[in-house]
C-alpha cells in the first residue's frame, strides 16, 4: 500500500516539511509496511505577488454572517487566543468572593481583608513557580517539551511564559489568591495564559489539537502546584459568559482581515488554481502514476480540490488514474465549489463519473473551510463523510486534523 499526501493552499517548503513529517509519522505507525510519499507543489504552482502587492488597497473587514453556534469551550479559547491574559484579568479585578458572589454585583469580590499580616499569599508562591520555569522550551525528551515541539508551539513558548509571569494581571491575581483553592485556580489560569500565548504566536502554523492543548495546560498546571480545573471556578464562570457574548461576527471579521494581510499565498494559490489548474493536475497525475500498486490519495484543503478535479476528469474520459484505491479529502472545499459551479471537473447537478474511486471526506464543524460531500452527491455509495472535532476555534482547526 502506498499513501500520497497532497498539501493545501498557502503551504511552502518549510511548512510542508513539518506537516508531512507528522503525516508520515502517524501513517507509518499505523501501517508499518506502507510507503508514504508527498507531492509538494507550493513553489512550482503556488501564487506569488508579481508586483510586490501594489494592487492591495487599504484593508477593510470582510462581510459575512455569524456562525450558528459556538460551544462554550471553543468560545473561551477564542477569547484567550485574542487576549491570553483575559482570564488573569478577571481574577486580578474581581478576586475571589466568599460564597461565590457575582464579581460584577455589590459584593465586588474583594477578599483582601482575609489575608493575614506577614503571611505570603498562596498565589505568590504559584507565580514564583511560573517565573522559575525555564525560559527556553523544555528538551523534546520531556513530555511538555515533546508536545511543544510536536505542535509547533516551541518557538512562541518563551515569550508567552515571560508575558504571563511579568504581567501586572498575574501579580495582582497572585496577591488576591490567599488560600489553596484560589492558588490552584490561579495555577490553571496561568497555564492557560501561557498556552494561549504560544498558540496565538504560532497562529496558523500551529499543528495542535484540542486534546494536545488541554494536555499542555495540564502539564503546566501540575508544575505550578495545581491540579484539575476547579469545578465552578470563578474566572471560568465569568470568562465563559463573556465568551459566549462576544465570539460573534465582529471578532471573526477582525481575524479575517488579519488573515488576508498575512496569507496572500493562501488566497493566491486558490485563485491561481482556478485560473491555471491544468498544470498542477498534470503534475499530480505524474506523481500518482510514478509508483505501481494501490495508492491512497490524501488531499488537504486545495490539495483535495485538485485531486477531485483530476480523478473526475480522468474518469469522465475513461482514463482512471492508475492504482488509485481511495481518495481522502481533509478540510476540503470541493463540495462547496461543486455547488457554486466553480469545480472544474463537474457542472452543478452532475454525478461523479463511473471510475471515480471511493471517497472519504473528513470535516470539522468549527472549520469554515470544510464541507460535506455526501449531500451534494445524494445516493452515491462511494462517498463517506466523517466528522471530527479538534475542539480548536477557526482558523487553528483548519490545520488541526
Amino acid at each position: 500500500m502506498r499513501f500520497l499526501f497532497v498539501h493545501g493552499t498557502g503551504v511552502r517548503r518549510e511548512r510542508h516539511d513539518r506537516l508531512f513529517a507528522l503525516v508520515r509519522e502517524r501513517l507509518t505507525a499505523r501501517f508499518p509496511e506502507a510507503r508514504v510519499d508527498s507531492c509538494y507543489w507550493g513553489d512550482r504552482f503556488g501564487a506569488t505577488l508579481g508586483a510586490g502587492g501594489r494592487s492591495v488597497p487599504g484593508l477593510r473587514p470582510a462581510a459575512g454572517s455569524a456562525p450558528d453556534a459556538v460551544d462554550a469551550e471553543t468560545a473561551e479559547w477564542t477569547l484567550l487566543l485574542a487576549d491570553p491574559l483575559c482570564e488573569l484579568r478577571v481574577l486580578a479585578e474581581a478576586g475571589w468572593a466568599d460564597g461565590g458572589q457575582d464579581p460584577y454585583g455589590p459584593a465586588g469580590g474583594d477578599d483582601d481583608a482575609f489575608a493575614m499580616p506577614g503571611v505570603q499569599p498562596a498565589g505568590v508562591r504559584v507565580l514564583a513557580l511560573l517565573a522559575g520555569l525555564p525560559p527556553a522550551p523544555p528538551h523534546p525528551g520531556d513530555e511538555l517539551g515533546a508536545l511543544l515541539h510536536g505542535t509547533g508551539l516551541a518557538a512562541g513558548f518563551p515569550a508567552a511564559l515571560t508575558a504571563a509571569a511579568d504581567s501586572t494581571e498575574a501579580a495582582r491575581a497572585a496577591d488576591r489568591a490567599t488560600g489553596e483553592p484560589q492558588a490552584r485556580e490561579l495555577a490553571t489560569a496561568l497555564a492557560r495564559a501561557v498556552t494561549a500565548g504560544a498558540l496565538a504566536s504560532a497562529g496558523a502554523d500551529a499543528d495542535c489539537t484540542g486534546a494536545e492543548r488541554d494536555r499542555l495546560v495540564e502539564l503546566l498546571t501540575t508544575r505550578l502546584g495545581g491540579d484539575a480545573r476547579v469545578p465552578g471556578a470563578r474566572a471560568a464562570a465569568v470568562l465563559g459568559r463573556l465568551a459566549m457574548r462576544v465570539t460573534t461576527q465582529p471578532l471573526l471579521n477582525a481575524w479575517r482581515g488579519s488573515l488576508t494581510v498575512g496569507a496572500t499565498p493562501a488566497l493566491g494559490d486558490i485563485l491561481r488554481y482556478q485560473a491555471r489548474g491544468h498544470d498542477l493536475r498534470e503534475f499530480l497525475h505524474a506523481r500518482i502514476a510514478a509508483a505501481p500498486g494501490p495508492t491512497v490519495l490524501i488531499g488537504h484543503s486545495l490539495g483535495g480540490i485538485a485531486l477531485v478535479d483530476l480523478l473526475a476528469l480522468a474518469a469522465a474520459r475513461g482514463e482512471a488514474v492508475p492504482g488509485t484505491e481511495l481518495l481522502v479529502t481533509v478540510g476540503s472545499q470541493a463540495p462547496f465549489l461543486y455547488e457554486l459551479g466553480a469545480l472544474t471537473a463537474l457542472e452543478p447537478g452532475a454525478k461523479l463519473p463511473y471510475g471515480f474511486p471511493r471517497w472519504l471526506n473528513v470535516y470539522d464543524r468549527q472549520d469554515v473551510l470544510s464541507y460535506l460531500a455526501g449531500p451534494v452527491f445524494p445516493g452515491d455509495p462511494r462517498i463517506t463523510d466523517h466528522e471530527i472535532g479538534s475542539r480548536q476555534p477557526f482558523p487553528a482547526c483548519h490545520s488541526a486534523y
